[in-house]
C-alpha cells in the first residue's frame, strides 16, 4: 500500500463527538478531498487535493497534500471558495498530470488494502478524478470500493432533517470541528470524522461491512437523485428530460 507522507494536523487532538468504539472496517480510514476550478466533474480541475489515514479516535495517522496548476485559469468564484488564484497555481503548484497520477497512486493503495476511504459527496471528487485520469493519461479508479460517503449516510438515515447538507452544516451537526472549510485536508479530516460519529450513531442500522455499505449506497445515491430531481422539476429549477445523475461513486 503507498502510504502518505506525515503530515500536521492542527485538529489532530480534536475528540469525536459519539463515544464508543467505531465497527471494525472504520478503526482506519482513509480520507479524500480535492478542491478544483469548478462543479462540472467532466472538464474542471483539480487545484489542491488531500488523501490521508485516520485511527478510530479521528486523529490523523499521515496523509499528503497537493497544490497543482491546473493549466487552465481558476475562475474567480472558485477562487473565493478555497483562495487560490490562477497566479499563485502557476507559481507554486506541481503540473497536474504529476498530482493526479500521485493522488490516484495513494488512493489505489489505500483501497487495494481493503481500507474503506471517506469522501463527502464522493460521486464529485472521484469523478472529477477520474476524468482528469483519462485527460493526463494516468489510469483512472474504474470502481473505488469500498467508499463511505458521509452525504449518502447521513442523507438516508435523517432524511427529514431541515437544513442544508454542505460539510460544514453536517460536520456542526456531529460536533465535529471543521475550522478552515474549503482547504482539502480540513475538509477531508472533517468528513473522515463525520463518517466515524454516523458509523457510531447508525451501527445497528448500517450493513455490517464496508463493502456492503459500499453496495446499498450505489442504490441509497440513485433513490435520493431521483427525488431531489422530482422536487426540482415541481419547482421548475429542470426539466423533467434532464434528471440529476445518481451514479456513484464516479459518474
Amino acid at each position: 500500500m503507498t502510504i502518505p507522507r506525515s503530515a500536521p494536523d492542527p485538529a489532530a487532538s480534536a475528540p469525536l463527538p459519539l463515544r464508543g468504539d467505531p465497527p471494525p472496517w472504520l478503526r482506519v480510514v482513509g480520507v479524500f478531498d480535492l478542491e478544483t476550478t469548478g462543479v462540472d466533474v467532466r472538464t474542471d480541475r483539480v487545484v489542491t487535493a488531500h488523501v490521508g489515514l485516520l485511527d478510530a479516535a479521528g486523529m490523523a495517522v499521515c496523509g499528503r497534500s497537493w497544490r497543482a496548476d491546473p493549466g487552465v485559469e481558476i475562475p474567480p468564484a472558485a477562487t473565493a471558495v478555497h483562495g487560490i488564484t490562477t497566479a499563485q497555481a502557476r507559481a507554486t503548484g506541481r503540473p497536474a498530470a504529476e498530482v493526479v497520477a500521485e493522488v490516484v497512486g495513494c488512493l489505489r493503495g489505500i483501497l487495494d488494502a481493503g481500507i474503506p476511504v471517506v469522501a463527502y459527496n464522493a460521486a464529485y471528487d472521484f469523478s472529477l478524478l477520474h476524468h482528469e485520469a483519462l485527460r493526463h493519461g494516468v489510469v483512472p479508479l474504474e470502481h473505488p470500493n469500498p467508499v463511505f460517503d458521509p452525504l449518502v449516510i447521513d442523507r438516508h438515515y435523517d432524511r427529514y432533517r431541515r437544513g442544508k447538507r454542505t460539510l460544514m452544516r453536517v460536520a456542526e451537526h456531529y460536533a465535529v470541528p471543521l475550522d478552515e472549510a474549503h482547504e482539502a485536508a480540513a475538509d477531508a479530516r472533517a468528513a473522515g470524522r463525520v463518517a466515524q460519529a454516523l458509523a457510531r450513531r447508525y451501527r445497528g442500522l448500517l450493513p455490517p461491512t464496508a463493502r456492503q455499505i459500499h453496495v446499498e449506497q450505489i442504490a441509497w445515491a440513485r433513490d435520493q437523485a431521483a427525488s431531489l430531481t422530482e422536487y426540482f422539476v415541481r419547482i421548475g429549477r429542470i426539466d423533467a428530460g434532464d434528471p440529476i445523475d445518481g451514479t456513484w461513486p464516479v459518474r
